[in-house]
Parts: structure tokens; sequence; C-alpha cells
């Protein structure tokens, strides 16, 4: 057994969610905030036999894309705020990161 543990954001979760749902599978939604950006992510964990961690993968694949987006990039603390002019930068964000976890036991109860 697996477990896939997805961290994707928040504007493609609900997609993934929806078509692990519809493809039979269990899951469980926790809200995160990503480090570079500070925007919301989710991340996603689903416990799978081995033979279905492709299939997963390949939903990630489907519903998890990266994209350009603007940002207007946050001031630093201690800095001459007077010199600081926010220029709107382009970033990729969206995508997803998976890790893919041996599991030694499970307990459904």
């Amino acid at each position: 057994m697996k477990l896939i543990v997805a961290v994707v954001q928040d504007k493609d979760a609900p997609r993934f969610l929806g078509e692990l749902v519809e493809k039979g599978f269990r899951a469980t939604k926790l809200a995160s905030t990503g480090g570079f950006l500070r925007e919301g992510n989710t991340t996603i964990l689903v416990g799978v036999e081995d033979e279905h961690v492709d299939t997963v993968m390949d939903l990630v694949r489907a519903t998890c894309r990266s994209r350009e987006q603007l940002v207007t990039p946050m001031t630093s603390s201690g800095g001459a705020v007077d010199a600081y002019v926010p220029y709107p930068i382009e970033v990729v964000v969206g995508g997803a990161t998976v890790f893919v976890l041996d599991v030694v036991t499970c307990v459904r109860t």
C-alpha cells in the first residue's frame, strides 16, 4: 500500500478531488500555505494499493496544471520603503508536488 501526498494549488484542488471521488478513491484534504508566494495550497492525502498509484498520478497530471500569474512582491521588512516600487512580476504557479510513501500499516475504523 502507498500513501500519496499531493500539494496542489487551491484553484486545482476541487477538480482533482472531484476526479478522485469519481474514480472511487478516498482522500483527505488539508489546508496549507505555500512558502514563496504565501498563497493557499491544498494538501491531499490518498491511500491506495500499489497498482493504483499510476491512476492517481495520471489524475494529478490531468487536473493540476502549471500556469503563469502576475504577482506583486511584498516589501521586505527593515528596508527603505520610500525607495521600494512594487512592480508586478510573472511567475509560474500551480502544478503539484507529489510524494509517494510506503505504508506499513493502515487501519480503518
